[in-house]
């Protein structure tokens, strides 16, 4: 999850930086407070939805557009149980 604020934070910045904006002008268009756009830029918090709508709505983009070349790494899964008899397929073959 780390990784992922961290490039949420670059994202913003790259974004804010792009249009000329300030921490400051992108807080007051998005109705946050600057350090919170500080702090966002710097990976220091999990962000809720509603704080990722007011940030994409203060650069003038979409929230996907916040996202965009964002890869996360994808998490390992285990087999799914067999419908028939409830077990897992890696353990069916060790009986």
């Amino acid at each position: 999850m780390e990784g992922v604020r961290r490039a949420l934070g670059r994202q913003v910045r790259t974004l804010r930086i792009a249009q000329g904006l300030s921490q400051e002008k992108l807080a007051e268009r998005a109705d946050l407070h600057w350090t919170h756009i500080s702090g966002i830029e710097r990976a220091q918090y999990d962000l809720k939805i509603s704080t990722l709508t007011r940030v994409s709505r203060g650069l003038g983009v979409s929230l996907g557009a916040l996202f965009a070349g964002i890869v996360t790494p994808r998490a390992r899964r285990k087999p799914a149980p067999s419908v028939a008899t409830g077990v897992c397929s890696s353990h069916r073959a060790r009986r």
